[in-house]
C-alpha cells in the first residue's frame, strides 16, 4: 500500500500556507548568503511572524537569570545572581522531582502553579473568583487550541462540527479545526471601523453554515491577531449575549492582553465581562481563556508555556480534559517561564527597577514602531494602513496596481504572494500574505510583526519603502 493512503485525509487535506514557501525560501537564502553569493543585502530579515527575540527584542532578565540558575543550580550560592532570582530559583527547583530541571513534569505540572494562575486571573479582573480545578497548564496556546478542539469536535459527525472564525484570521484556529475533522466558519470584522465585530455578520456566517456544518463555538480574539483591534465591553457584552442566545462555545484567544498601546484602549478579559453581566449569562455561557508566554513582552516563544482557563463546562467534558492532559508532560522551563510572567519582581524586590525598565523599553518600542510604521506606510502610493490599538503585527493594505495583478495571473500566483515573493527575492525582508488569513478576493495586505526592535523596523521599513516604490513604477 502507498504511504501517502496511510495519512488522515482530514490532514492530507489541509490547504499549505503561502507563507511557508516564502519560509524555505527565506532559510535558501540566508544560506545562500552564508556561502559568500552575492545579493543586495547582508541578511534577511524575517518578521512574517511575532518572534521578538529573533528581530531584536532583548529578553527580559529577570526570567532569564532565573531560569539560568534552575539550569545551573551552583549559582545560587555565591553573589552572582540577584537574591530574589536565587531565591526564585531555589523554589521552582524545590517542586522538581530531584531538585532538577530534567526530571519529568507529570500533570497538573509544578505544584501550586495552577494556583498561582488561579491568583493571577482572579486579580487581573478584580477578584473575580478563579477556580484552580478550571485552571490547564500547557506548551502554549497552539496546544491549548488543539486539545480543546480535538475534545469539542466529533470528526466523524455528520454534518461535520462547525467553528466561526474571524477574518482575518489566525491561520491555526483554521488548520486546528481542520486537522480534527471540523469546518471554519468565516465572519467578516468590519475594517472600515477598525477591525469591529459585528453581531450582524455572526449572524449572516450562522445563516451561510445551515447544510454545510453545524456550527458548536466562536472564535474570537483579544487584542486582535492579525488586526490589533481591542475590543470594547460594549462589543464584548454583545458577543456574550450572541453566544448565549445561539448556545454557542465561546473560546478567547487572549495571548495579546499585555500588548495594548493605542490611546484609549484597554484590555478587558471576557471572564470579567461575563461575570460582570450576572444571571443568566455568567452561570451559563461556556468559556475557554488562552494566554500564553510566547506573545507578551515575555516573548518567550521557544519555551512553551501557557494556560487554558475553561468557565461553567460540563462536568463530563471537564473529566475529558484532565483524561487527555494526564497524558502530557508540559517543558519544565515553558512551566518557569510561565511563573515568571504571573510573578514578576513586586517593589522593593532586588530586581524590580531593572525589570521596570525593561517592560517600559518594550512598551515604548511598540509605540515608536507603530508611529513609524503608520507615517511610512501611508506615505507610499498604494498603501494604507489602519491604526491598532495593541497585539504584535501591522496589516496594511495593498492597492495594486492592474499590471502588478495580470503579472501574477501569468505566472499563476495570487498578487499578494507575487508581491511578497519579490520583495523577499529582492530585499531579503520576509513578511506574511493576506491571502493566508483569509482576506477576501480581490483585497491585498501584508502582514508584520511590530515587536521587533526599533533599528529592525527601521530596516524593514527602509526595505519596504524602497521595493514598495520601484514595484508601483515598474508595473504602473
Amino acid at each position: 500500500m502507498s504511504q501517502l493512503r496511510l495519512i488522515n485525509p482530514k490532514v492530507q487535506n489541509i490547504r499549505a500556507l503561502e507563507l511557508d514557501t516564502l519560509v524555505r525560501k527565506a532559510v535558501r537564502i540566508e544560506e545562500e548568503l552564508k556561502q559568500g553569493l552575492k545579493k543586495p543585502y547582508n541578511e534577511v530579515i524575517n518578521v512574517s511572524r511575532c518572534n521578538p527575540h529573533a528581530t531584536g527584542v532583548k529578553p527580559l532578565s529577570f526570567f532569564r537569570q532565573v531560569i539560568a540558575t534552575c539550569s545551573y543550580p551552583t549559582l545560587i550560592e555565591g553573589d552572582t545572581m540577584p537574591l530574589d532570582v536565587r531565591e526564585r530559583a531555589k523554589t521552582l527547583l524545590g517542586e522538581c522531582s530531584g531538585g532538577s530541571i530534567g526530571s519529568y513534569s507529570f500533570w497538573p505540572g509544578l505544584p501550586h502553579l495552577q494556583r498561582s494562575i488561579s491568583k493571577f486571573i482572579s486579580h487581573r479582573d478584580g477578584g473575580v473568583p478563579a477556580p484552580p480545578d478550571n485552571i490547564f497548564v500547557v506548551g502554549g496556546s497552539h496546544q491549548a487550541l488543539k486539545l480543546l478542539l480535538s475534545i469539542l469536535v466529533d470528526g466523524s459527525r455528520s454534518p461535520p462540527a462547525g467553528l466561526l472564525v474571524p477574518v482575518p484570521w489566525k491561520t491555526t484556529s483554521v488548520t486546528n479545526m481542520e486537522a480534527v475533522g471540523g469546518v471554519a466558519v468565516p465572519y467578516y470584522l468590519d475594517g472600515q471601523q477598525g477591525w469591529r465585530l459585528r453581531v450582524e455578520e455572526l449572524r449572516g456566517a450562522l445563516l451561510s453554515a445551515v447544510g454545510a456544518c453545524h456550527p458548536v463555538a466562536l472564535y474570537v480574539s483579544n487584542p486582535g491577531d492579525p488586526t490589533g483591534h481591542v475590543q470594547s465591553r460594549e462589543s464584548m457584552e454583545e458577543i456574550i449575549r450572541f453566544v448565549f442566545e445561539e448556545k454557542l462555545f465561546l473560546l478567547a484567544d487572549e495571548v495579546h492582553q499585555e500588548i495594548v498601546i493605542g490611546e484609549g484602549c484597554k484590555f478587558i478579559s471576557y471572564k470579567k465581562v461575563l461575570a460582570e453581566m450576572g444571571a443568566p449569562f455568567s452561570d451559563t455561557v461556556e468559556l475557554a481563556s488562552l494566554h500564553s508566554v510566547s506573545q507578551g513582552f515575555m516573548g518567550e516563544g521557544g519555551l512553551r508555556g501557557g494556560y487554558m482557563e475553561l468557565v461553567n463546562m460540563d462536568p463530563s467534558v471537564m473529566k475529558s480534559f484532565y483524561v487527555v492532559l494526564c497524558q502530557l508532560n508540559v517543558s519544565i522551563l515553558g512551566q518557569m517561564a510561565l511563573n515568571g510572567m504571573l510573578n514578576p519582581p513586586k517593589p522593593g524586590d532586588p530586581s524590580h527597577a531593572l525589570y521596570e525598565e525593561e517592560i517600559q523599553h518594550i512598551r515604548s518600542t511598540m509605540i515608536h514602531n507603530v508611529t513609524r510604521a503608520m507615517k511610512v506606510l501611508n506615505s507610499l502610493p498604494g498603501i494604507s494602513c489602519k491604526p491598532i490599538g495593541g497585539g504584535a503585527y501591522m496589516l496594511p493594505r495593498l492597492h495594486l496596481p492592474h499590471g502588478a495583478i495580470q503579472q501574477a495571473k501569468e505566472e499563476g500566483r495570487l498578487p499578494d504572494c507575487f508581491y511578497c515573493s519579490r520583495l523577499l527575492e529582492q530585499t531579503g525582508l520576509c513578511v506574511c500574505p493576506g491571502v493566508d488569513l483569509g482576506l477576501p478576493e480581490g483585497t491585498h495586505h501584508i502582514r508584520f510583526s511590530i515587536m521587533t526592535s526599533m533599528d529592525t523596523m527601521e530596516e524593514v521599513l527602509r526595505r519596504l519603502s524602497t521595493f514598495h516604490k520601484r514595484f508601483m513604477k515598474d508595473f504602473s
